[in-house]
C-alpha cells in the first residue's frame, strides 16, 4: 500500500529506437529508486523499443508528435508526481546518482536539479558537443543571466510546481534551452550536480545531428530572447537604426553648416526613415516588455498555485 505522506517520484524515459539500451535504463532506474514508477515514452519508434521496456517493468506511452520536444510536453501533462526525474534512453547517464538528486531537489525545496555530464571517456563525451554545449551555454549566460554549467544535459530533476507551470514550446532537441530559460525567467530555486557521464553501448546510435540540432538551439535562444526579454532585443534594432542614421546624416549637417544647403535630399528622407524605424522599435520594445511582464506574472501565480513538495 502506497505511503500518502511519502513523496511521489516518477522517472520519465524520452525514447527513439532505443531498444539496445532500454531495458537497462529501466532497471537501474528501478533498483535506484525501488519507490519509483517508470515511465517509458515512445516516440513512433521503429524497433522494439515500447516492447522491451514494457518486459522490463516500465509504464509505456506513445507519443504520436515527432521530437524530444513534444515527448516531453507529454510526459509533464501526463504524469502525475512529486518529483520527477528526466533521462534520456541511451543509457549514457548514471542512475546511481538519482537517489541522491531526488533527496537533494526535496531536501531544498528545489523546482530544477541539472545533472552536469563528466566524461568518464573521451569518445562518450565528443569534442564537437563539448564545444557547441559551451557556446550555447555562454549565449544563454549571455542573455538571461545566471545559468548553469551544461545547459543541454538530458538528465534533471524536476519539482511538481516546475513541470505543472511549464508550457513547453520546443519540438525537438532544443527543448533543453527552453528547460533552462523557463527556470531562470521566473527565478525558481535551481541547482546542479556533476554525474557521471558514459559511452553510448555499442550498437546504439545519436540521434542528435551536431549542425542542424546545434543551429535550431541557437534560434530558440534567440526567439526566447525576443520574446522574454523584448525591450533589451528591440532597444539593440533601435540602437543600429540610430547609429546608421548617424552616421548617413553627419556629411549632410557638415555641408548644411558650411553652405547653409541639403544637397542630396534622398539620403536626407533615407537617414529620417531609418531613425523613424528605429523609434517605432523602441516603441514596440515598451509596449512589448509590459505585456512580457504581465505575462510572467500569470505564469509566476501558475507555478505558486501548485503545492510544494517536501522530503520525506
Amino acid at each position: 500500500m502506497t505511503d500518502p505522506q511519502r513523496p511521489r517520484i516518477a522517472v520519465l524515459v524520452p525514447c527513439y529506437n532505443e531498444a539496445t539500451t532500454i531495458a537497462a535504463i529501466v532497471r537501474d532506474f528501478r533498483a535506484c529508486l525501488p519507490q519509483a514508477r517508470v515511465y517509458v515514452f515512445d516516440n513512433n519508434s521503429s524497433d522494439d523499443t515500447a516492447a522491451i521496456a514494457r518486459a522490463a517493468g516500465a509504464v509505456v506511452r506513445h507519443v504520436a508528435a515527432q521530437g524530444k520536444g513534444s515527448v516531453v510536453r507529454r510526459m509533464f501533462a501526463d504524469v502525475e508526481a512529486d518529483a520527477y526525474v528526466m533521462v534520456d534512453g541511451d543509457d549514457t547517464y548514471d542512475a546511481a546518482a538519482a537517489p541522491q538528486m531526488v533527496a537533494r531537489l526535496l531536501a531544498e525545496c528545489l523546482d530544477m536539479l541539472v545533472g552536469n555530464r563528466v566524461a568518464v571517456q573521451q569518445e562518450s563525451y565528443r569534442f564537437g558537443h563539448r564545444l557547441g554545449n559551451g557556446l550555447l551555454t555562454g549565449a544563454v549566460a549571455a542573455l538571461f543571466g545566471r545559468t548553469f554549467s551544461d545547459i543541454l544535459s538530458g538528465y534533471r530533476v524536476f519539482s511538481r510546481r516546475y513541470v505543472k507551470s511549464f508550457a513547453a514550446h520546443s519540438t525537438g532537441f532544443e527543448i533543453e534551452t527552453e528547460l533552462t530559460v523557463h527556470a531562470l525567467e521566473l527565478r525558481m530555486p535551481v541547482a546542479e550536480i556533476a554525474t557521471v557521464y558514459k559511452a553510448r553501448p555499442a550498437g546504439s546510435f545519436s540521434k542528435l545531428n551536431t549542425y542542424r540540432d546545434g543551429l535550431r538551439i541557437l534560434g530558440t535562444i534567440a526567439r526566447l530572447f525576443k520574446s522574454e526579454k523584448p525591450l533589451a532585443c528591440y532597444s539593440i534594432g533601435a540602437a543600429g537604426c540610430a547609429l546608421l542614421s548617424g552616421a548617413l546624416a553627419l556629411p549632410l549637417l557638415r555641408t548644411w553648416l558650411a553652405s547653409g544647403l541639403v544637397p542630396r535630399l534622398p539620403t536626407a528622407v533615407l537617414c529620417a526613415a531609418v531613425m523613424l524605424l528605429g523609434m517605432i522599435l523602441l516603441t514596440c520594445g515598451i509596449i512589448l516588455d509590459a505585456v512580457t511582464k504581465g505575462r510572467i506574472e500569470q505564469k509566476r501565480f501558475a507555478y505558486l498555485a501548485v503545492p510544494a513538495a517536501a522530503a520525506d
